[in-house]
């Protein structure tokens, strides 16, 4: 990895941070709105979460979820990072992906053994973005399974996945180096990259969102998460990074997230924008709300309630107060997330 930057080099680029903030909310919000694109209807959707930071082996479950449940000797992994497979059945047909890869290979793949889950069946790969915390169990985990995995298979990213990144932690004055994954690390194990910007289905009936728009007016990214474009550190507006989606037949859309650093609320209507459809069924994933101010996860439930998912169930990033606050202000629709829970959504 890379030396970390100084407090002086942090703070220059950071000087810069809010008129650059400004100007990639301009253009995300105008110039990278998509159009609306034909979205296929599923007949099911199954989220196996691979990896999180919790997990509860006494959780009790809903009609959407099954838990893991410990036996002796046997046990899911839960750590800081995001791992999740995804299968949709159409018309009797299931194709599956992974999307992002957790932190840990060893504890991620002992979670894809206790699982159940057939890497090698995947059609696809798929990554949210170039956090540490979602791709660092990837190359490990496709090398040990790649004599199964057919050579050319997609691998999907957005746009500067492969970029260098760093955090500035609270209390430091070092910005900590965040690596990156490498492009070629992965084209070496035999899958093709491909890299989205537009709304793209990348197995039948699952869909990258493409650059999502933001429209709301009080998520934003916090100065402090850094990217390297063109040898110089500068904020990150993370313009590339994905969600997923689904159109669940007569129930409406699932939005699946890795972090949301683009806002839950923006990922959700860049959804439901892009795909014409209103309704929503479910909202899971990371909300980037952790360490928010009190307002910002006030204003974000808000907006999560007047759109009226049917399920939300906040993961990995969302933060203890954030998920509390869901819980209070959503009950009926809350489930509390673990690792190794596999949510089934079917028409």
């Amino acid at each position: 990895m890379e030396h970390e930057l100084n407090r002086r080099d942090f703070l220059k680029c950071s000087m810069a941070a809010g008129a650059l903030l400004v100007a990639g909310d301009t253009i995300i919000g105008g110039a990278m709105a998509q159009a609306k694109t034909a979205i296929a209807e599923v007949d099911k959707v199954a989220v196996w979460v691979v990896t999180d930071n919790y997990y509860d082996a006494l959780r009790p479950e809903n009609k959407v979820t099954k838990r893991y449940r410990v036996v002796p000797g046997k046990s899911i992994h839960a750590e800081h990072g995001l791992s999740y497979y995804v299968e949709t059945t159409i018309d009797g047909k299931t194709s599956g992906c992974m999307f992002d890869y957790g932190l840990d290979p060893v504890g991620v793949m002992n979670n894809v053994s206790l699982l159940g889950i057939d890497i090698a069946q995947a059609n696809a790969f798929s990554l949210s973005h170039g956090h540490y915390d979602h791709y660092m169990a990837a190359v490990e985990l496709l090398k040990q399974n790649q004599a199964k995995i057919k050579r050319g298979t997609p691998f999907y990213v957005g746009e500067e996945t492969f970029c260098h990144r760093y955090s500035l932690r609270p209390g430091t004055t070092e910005a900590a180096d965040l690596g990156r994954l490498k492009k070629e690390d992965i084209e070496n194990l035999g899958l093709k990259v491909i890299e989205v910007k537009h709304p793209t289905e990348i197995v039948p009936g699952a869909y990258f969102t493409g650059n999502i728009a933001r429209v709301t007016e009080y998520e934003k990214v916090p100065p402090s998460l850094l990217i390297k474009r063109a040898d110089q550190p500068e904020p990150d507006d993370f313009r590339g990074e994905q969600a997923l989606f689904f159109n669940l037949k007569g129930k409406g859309l699932v939005v699946l997230s890795g972090c949301a650093h683009a806002g839950i609320v923006n990922t959700v209507k860049h959804a439901q924008n892009v795909s014409g459809v209103e309704k929503v069924h479910a909202v899971l994933g990371g909300f980037h709300l952790i360490n928010a101010k009190t307002e910002i996860i006030q204003r974000t439930v808000a907006d999560i309630k007047v759109i009226k998912p049917e399920f939300v169930a906040p993961t990995h990033c969302t933060g203890f107060e954030a998920i509390v606050h869901f819980q209070r202000e959503m009950p009926a629709e809350f489930t509390i997330n673990t690792a190794g829970t596999k949510y089934t959504f079917a028409a």
